[in-house]
């Protein structure tokens, strides 16, 4: 129960920076992605269900409070959170590569889909330029903020280990 909330807190606190404080630090119209940064860790620490769970509730709250269409960014971020949660088979409790490398093409497929359902399906045809200007800036950006954001929710997923351990 402890976790659930923690995890609540966590897409809070990361909803909360992303959508008002990364306002301040975006370099050309780009911020960094903090709740894929989240979806993507917690799928590599605990696995497919709570990658899917968090992505979803993650996706929903931003379809919410952004989305024209209800349910697009929680299906990408879903997807994004099982499939992630297949890494956790070769999640090592000392690598930080790994998950930086899964952020980076996990960013890469968000923005692939969304561009796929944000533009392709209006008629914007210029996968190229969308590329350039903001997927690969964006991929840059949440990366380099990947790895601070990784290492305090991998010391957090390592005292709640810690704490559910103790308990039992």
């Amino acid at each position: 129960m402890i976790r659930v909330i923690v995890y609540l807190l966590e897409i809070i606190i990361l909803f909360v920076l992303q959508t008002s404080t990364f306002h301040y630090f975006a370099l050309a119209d780009i911020m960094p992605n903090l709740l894929l940064i989240l979806v993507v860790s917690t799928a590599y620490m605990r696995g497919r269900t709570t990658g899917l769970s968090i992505g979803f509730i993650s996706g929903l709250l931003i379809d919410l409070v952004y989305g024209d269409l209800i349910g697009i960014y929680a299906f990408i971020y879903m997807i994004i959170g099982y499939f992630m949660g297949y890494t956790n088979k070769i999640y090592s409790n000392d690598d930080y590569t790994f998950p930086i490398i899964f952020v980076a093409v996990s960013d890469f497929i968000y923005g692939f889909f969304y561009y796929i359902f944000g533009f392709l399906l209006r008629g914007r045809l210029n996968l190229f330029y969308y590329m350039r200007r903001i997927i690969l800036p964006e991929i840059i950006y949440t990366v380099a903020v990947s790895v601070f954001v990784y290492k305090i929710l991998h010391m957090i997923n390592n005292r709640l280990d810690r704490r559910i351990n103790e308990e039992d």
